[in-house]
Parts: structure tokens; C-alpha cells; sequence
């Protein structure tokens, strides 16, 4: 486990130490989850720019915006450096859609879950195997249930760490970051889609809405998909 010490020299370092002291820390074993957001982008700029060893993935989920894939393409481009794609298992997604339906998952909480659990968790399950450190690009500010989460948390369930080093950065800083170093990003952004999902599950929001009010709008839920279930701090 890591001490309380290393865990600290992590918190006072800036992005790309942090990340470097973590790969350090377990070579070969750090692995960054990407959805392609603005957060997401900002790591994997930090982590290609400075050549740190880190293997970054995606999900394709199979029912993205046509813009994540385009941002995908203009990462790799710039970069000149691949981004691993998992993709969910075809028998269940076939199983989902036959028995529940294409688009269940307006139907019912559950069934939304369900097309969650098996297009993203599952295939993140399969990412994350023989990881020591997974890193998110998660931040406290996104909702309520991120507000309490430490940079670095035990994952006694998936017996990883877990690392969220912008976890205490602003929607400003974010921004100024990516302005600063002309980061590439979702031009959906730009029209009002602040948390961007699947296509079906995803509108923009409006002004003064929560940042994740578009994210299944017609449920009244914690606004999760299961990938970022509560741990236990290291």
C-alpha cells in the first residue's frame, strides 16, 4: 500500500509529476480510462506530451457521437500515438437488444443500467485487468458524488488504485489549460454538451443547469453508469 508520505509528495505535484511519481511507482501497470471529455483530454495531453508511460484507452460503447470519433482521429494525429479501443461484447448487446429492446433503456432506470453495465462496465472490467493504477480524469466539481472523493483511493473491488489527479481542478482551470497548450476537444462542447455520453443518453444543457443534466435527463438518478462506484480512500 502506499504510504501516507508518497501519497502526499503526489497531491503537491503538478499533473505530469504526478502522473510520472504514479509510473514510477508501478512500472507497466498504469493504465488512464479516457472518454474522450475535456478532462480526458487534458491527461492524455500531459501523458503524450511528456512521454510518460502510461497506456491510455477509450470505449466504444457503439452508440458514441460522430464527434467522438472524429476527436479520436485528431488525437491520435496530433500526438503520433495510439489509443487502445474496447468494445463491448457483441453476444450481449445482441442478448440486450433482442430481449429488452434497442432503446430499453428510456424505458426504466434498470434497463438503462443494464446497457450501461454491459456496453461500458464490463469492457472497462476487461481494460482494467492486471492494472495496478487506474487513472481517471475525474473532478469533484462534476456532481455531488464526486465531491468528496480523494485524489488517491483503494479499490478493494477491482484491488487497484485508483487516481484522479484533477479531482481538485475548477471548470477554469481545466479550460485554461486547454486554451493554454491548444489541447484538440469535442466540438460538441461547444454547443452546450458539457458531460458528453452515448448519442441517445446525451442532450445540452442549459444555462444554469448542473454540468451532468444532460446525462440520462429523463431519469431523476445519481447521474452514473456504474464505471465510478465509491472506494475506499488508500
Amino acid at each position: 500500500m502506499l504510504s501516507s508520505e508518497v501519497i502526499q509528495k503526489i497531491e503537491d505535484s503538478s499533473l505530469p509529476e504526478a502522473i510520472r511519481l504514479i509510473a514510477e511507482l508501478f512500472p507497466g501497470k498504469v493504465v488512464f480510462s479516457s472518454s474522450l471529455g475535456q478532462e480526458d483530454q487534458v491527461i492524455t495531453d500531459a501523458i503524450f506530451k511528456n512521454n510518460i508511460p502510461v497506456k491510455i484507452f477509450t470505449l466504444d460503447t457503439g452508440r458514441l457521437f460522430n464527434e467522438a470519433y472524429e476527436l479520436l482521429d485528431r488525437t491520435t494525429a496530433r500526438y503520433k500515438k495510439d489509443i487502445k479501443v474496447y468494445f463491448p461484447d457483441s453476444a450481449d448487446v445482441e442478448e440486450f437488444v433482442s430481449t429488452k429492446g434497442i432503446n430499453s433503456f428510456y424505458e426504466s432506470v434498470e434497463n438503462r443500467k443494464s446497457c450501461c453495465f454491459i456496453r461500458k462496465v464490463k469492457a472497462l472490467n476487461r481494460a482494467l485487468e492486471g492494472a495496478k493504477v487506474w487513472i481517471t480524469g475525474l473532478r469533484a466539481e462534476q456532481s455531488d458524488n464526486r465531491h468528496d472523493m480523494p485524489m488517491i483511493e483503494w479499490s478493494e473491488e477491482k484491488q487497484l488504485y485508483k487516481f484522479n489527479p484533477l479531482i481538485r481542478w475548477s471548470y477554469q482551470d481545466m479550460m485554461k489549460y486547454i486554451e493554454e497548450f491548444n489541447v484538440p476537444y469535442n466540438r460538441l462542447h461547444d454547443k452546450g454538451f458539457i458531460s458528453i455520453g452515448c448519442a441517445p443518453c446525451t442532450r445540452a444543457i442549459e444555462p444554469g443547469e448542473d454540468a451532468r443534466a444532460g446525462r440520462w435527463w429523463w431519469e431523476s438518478s445519481q447521474k452514473e453508469c456504474g464505471l465510478h462506484a465509491t472506494v475506499v480512500k488508500g
